[in-house]
């Protein structure tokens, strides 16, 4: 039941307004509004009642748009901000150790047996001075079909007439009159690059490959003996440092700071050290 009251223009309504609304015929009420507003009052004998009517109704329509729209943008920004508290609380919650580990696996590719890696169209593996790459060729390729071409900074490698296998820019330099290639049993070609510096390990032989953990590189301790003193002597300290990284434990120049720290401590025993952080 709706009632409404019409003000009449030049005299107050002494009559109320009684009728029944149905939503399945909302024009039927709507005539009896203007009925009543007829019989009550002057408005509907003015030149401007019809376009004041579609005013009115054209505002109606505005603000059940606009009612729409603040119910809309509300409640994406409720969902937002639901989200924003379940990341909080998932920062706040600690992480499993067990799932710290894995997310720095994933991080990490361990390297190969010949520390180096196995991809789809090649491999490569290094020790400390040189890199070795492998491709594999169709059965029975000669060599005067082969295209190796050993720059400083950039191999290609592939057959002629075909797209190259191998062609980039390589991880550091190395000395191209010291690298050789030959193709072995018609079916593999292999590639050994001399590193210009013989004091590291490659994360990636060409740019663009995934990278490699050299944490985890494992060089052969029976080839140490083939190498020059001085070098020999530089791969034993940084091996040795890398296990102590590894282990949680000081690096050989940690060692041996603490060892001189021991040692002026003894030689001025009348200092105090209580307050020295080492």
């Amino acid at each position: 039941m709706a009632i409404i009251s019409e003000m009449a223009e030049d005299r107050p309504s002494t009559l109320p307004f009684t009728a029944s609304f149905d939503p399945s015929n909302p024009l039927g009420f709507l005539e009896k509004v203007l009925d009543f507003i007829g019989k009550e009052s002057n408005f509907l004998r003015k030149d401007t009642a019809e376009k004041e009517i579609a005013t009115a109704i054209t505002a109606a329509k505005k603000r059940i748009m606009e009612a729409k729209n603040k119910k809309k943008k509300r409640e994406p920004m409720e969902v937002d901000k639901k989200m924003k508290k379940k990341t909080e609380k998932q920062s706040l919650k600690p992480m499993d150790p067990m799932e710290v580990e894995k997310k720095q696996d994933l991080s990490s590719i361990v390297p190969n047996k010949g520390n180096g890696l196995d991809l789809e169209k090649y491999s490569w593996t290094q020790n400390l001075q040189e890199v070795t790459v492998n491709i594999p060729v169709p059965s029975g390729t000669k060599s005067r079909s082969v295209v190796c071409e050993i720059k400083k900074n950039r191999l290609k490698v592939g057959i002629k007439g075909e797209d190259p296998i191998i062609d980039g820019e390589l991880f550091h330099p190395i000395k191209p009159d010291d690298c050789f290639w030959n193709i072995e049993d018609q079916r593999l070609i292999s590639v050994l690059l001399t590193k210009q510096n013989q004091m590291e390990w490659w994360k990636y032989c060409i740019k663009g490959e995934p990278e490699i953990d050299t944490q985890k590189v494992e060089p052969e301790s029976s080839k140490l003996s083939d190498l020059d003193p001085d070098i020999r002597q530089s791969v034993e300290k940084m091996m040795f440092d890398q296990r102590q990284k590894k282990m949680g434990l000081p690096t050989s120049d940690e060692i041996e700071k603490k060892d001189m720290m021991k040692k002026f401590m003894a030689q001025h025993p009348h200092m105090d050290f209580s307050n020295a952080k080492f």
